[in-house]
């Protein structure tokens, strides 16, 4: 089914008007009077609509049903990532998006590369944004997972040790598994933070421990930076019953 996004107060009333890119994106879809349609406001409402009318740039839709949106996970999941060289970050927000990530922050440590400054930074999120946007549509989501950015590491552990499942990954570690760090259940929001290129410091790993943050093991393989967050989120989906 077609889906539109829009802002929360675009869905007051019993009839919808969609203008700008949503029309257009409905007029090259050549939607008929009649057909049924997803309205969402990328947070926590969706709205089936049926057609009522096209032209003059906007669409008329009528509401039938308002409802939460049924894809999205029952566990909320925050990916942290260092941030990375290149657009490695881009592919991380597009999946983890389709993977059913309810945000994804990044954050500078003491190996990154990329240092992005205040301006450039700003470009940055915008564009990060839409492609959350993309994906979420793409992948039928409801919500948009919002793409923030912080200022520093300690800024980052202390964020993410607010979770029920706050977990740090370390090449170095071998005693915990993230099977094992799961396995005590009874979680609703997990934070999961991953290093760049170069991996976490020594010390870095020690202030995650004394911020409440369980460090765990990927397994026996070095995995690359934008590999990591990917596969501890998909893990964690199929340990929360989404897959």
């Amino acid at each position: 089914m077609v889906r539109f996004f829009v802002e929360p107060e675009a869905l007051l009333g019993d009839t919808l008007t969609l203008t700008g890119e949503n029309a257009q994106h409905a007029k090259v879809l050549r939607l008929k009077q009649g057909e049924e349609v997803l309205v969402c406001d990328g947070q926590e409402q969706e709205c089936l609509c049926a057609v009522q009318s096209t032209g003059s740039g906007q669409l008329v839709l009528d509401v039938k049903e308002r409802r939460e949106p049924a894809s999205e996970a029952s566990v909320k999941v925050s990916v942290y990532m260092a941030f990375p060289k290149a657009d490695k970050l881009e592919h991380v927000i597009q999946k983890a998006t389709e993977l059913g990530a309810f945000e994804i922050i990044a954050f500078p440590s003491a190996r990154c590369i990329s240092r992005p400054d205040d301006k450039s930074l700003k470009k940055k999120l915008e564009r990060w944004q839409k492609i959350a946007l993309s994906a979420a549509g793409q992948s039928g989501r409801g919500r948009i997972p919002q793409v923030l950015t912080l200022s520093s590491y300690q800024e980052a552990l202390h964020r993410a040790a607010t979770a029920d499942k706050a977990l740090l990954f370390y090449e170095n570690e071998q005693a915990v598994t993230l099977k094992m760090a799961l396995s005590s259940g009874g979680y609703q929001t997990v934070s999961l933070l991953t290093g760049p290129e170069g991996g976490l410091e020594e010390t870095e790993v020690v202030q995650a421990r004394e911020a409440g943050l369980q460090v765990c093991t990927l397994g026996k393989r070095i995995l690359r930076c934008e590999t990591a967050p990917l596969c501890a989120l998909s893990a964690v989906m199929y340990d929360a019953g989404e897959f």
